[in-house]
């Protein structure tokens, strides 16, 4: 019979590790609005750099049949045709370029002479893959569509947190994915990376990934209260942040290691997305830990002394007989 190894494991992280998280709850919420009020004032004066998606325009895919595609050649074409803003970025295969013109006045017609422009200018060495036209009624749609598919969101979560723990819980979920979408809005506004759908895609999935480590850190909370009945609250969020830590941590390590590589090798087309998931599980990481349980800590919530009344009642009934 073979011998085999009982492995069990490494602990990356001490089981009896105690982080003083509750001691520094103040400057971390202090710090987080402030990002988040910042944000707020980047979006509303700078603003975003919206894609082909929400500002109209055109997208063209073409293909060097001459070899790797020379885009610094391309983009000197381009430039002088007076489209204004043309993006040029290599994707896939070195042979592989997109191009997105933004809207022209002029309607319909105007975007149609401005591809044939871009076509002329190219000539004969490429070939079109393919070509998107995005009109002003359907890029606003998508912005309203986007904006109320992150609400939705919103409001769901919040719903279930509320439903499955308290209200209180529920204020600190709903600040917590305030601050991961705002942050990452802020950041993409302060860069001015192309915010496109795929960016709002990477917002809901932010959103799932940052609920879920706050439904984790708040099921070991309720845990908590229900079995150390009279530890003092700041201490008891402590105690299950540091026993939740080690899966925390090590799911988002995990995370941005996959989305790391993606981000390096992937190729531009998804560059944009890796970037605003990155940025989602860092930040969301950090809420669930920073945000979240500290609300519990000035909000204060109920504990459960069902149990313990259950008990006394039980012992009292049974004294009388």
């Amino acid at each position: 019979m073979r011998f085999i190894p009982n492995f069990k494991g490494i602990d990356f992280f001490p089981h009896n590790l105690r982080v003083p998280f509750m001691r520094y709850k103040g400057v971390a919420v202090g710090l987080s609005v402030a990002a988040m009020i910042a944000s707020l004032a980047l979006f509303f004066t700078l603003g975003l750099n919206y894609g082909v998606d929400f500002k109209g325009g055109s997208m063209i895919e073409i293909q060097s049949t001459t070899g790797p595609a020379d885009i610094g050649r391309i983009r000197d074409k381009l430039n002088g045709l007076g489209l204004g803003g043309v993006q040029i970025q290599q994707f896939g295969q070195p042979t592989d370029v997109l191009i997105r013109i933004e809207e022209q006045p002029g309607g319909e017609k105007a975007q149609q002479d401005s591809l044939k422009k871009v076509v002329d200018a190219l000539g004969s060495g490429y070939i079109q893959r393919r070509v998107e036209v995005v009109g002003p009624a359907v890029s606003s749609e998508l912005r309203w569509t986007g904006f109320f598919a992150v609400t939705a969101s919103l409001v769901a979560i919040v719903a279930y947190v509320w439903f499955r723990f308290e209200w209180q819980f529920a204020v600190g979920a709903i600040v917590a994915l305030l601050h991961d979408v705002l942050l990452t809005v802020g950041i993409f506004s302060i860069t001015q990376m192309e915010f496109d759908l795929s960016i709002v895609a990477a917002l809901l999935t932010i959103l799932g990934y940052s609920v879920n480590d706050t439904v984790v850190v708040s099921d070991r909370i309720r845990e908590n209260l229900r079995k150390f009945k009279r530890m003092e609250l700041n201490e008891l969020l402590d105690l299950s942040i540091n026993e939740t830590l080690s899966r925390t941590i090590l799911t988002g390590v995990t995370a941005m290691a996959v989305l790391l590589s993606l981000y390096i090798f992937g190729g531009e087309v998804i560059r944009n997305f890796n970037f605003a998931m990155l940025l989602g599980v860092i930040i969301g990481t950090y809420s669930s830990m920073f945000i979240a349980a500290p609300i519990l800590g000035y909000l204060g919530v109920k504990r459960d002394w069902s149990g313990e009344k259950a008990a006394g009642a039980g012992q009292a009934a049974k004294a009388r007989s």
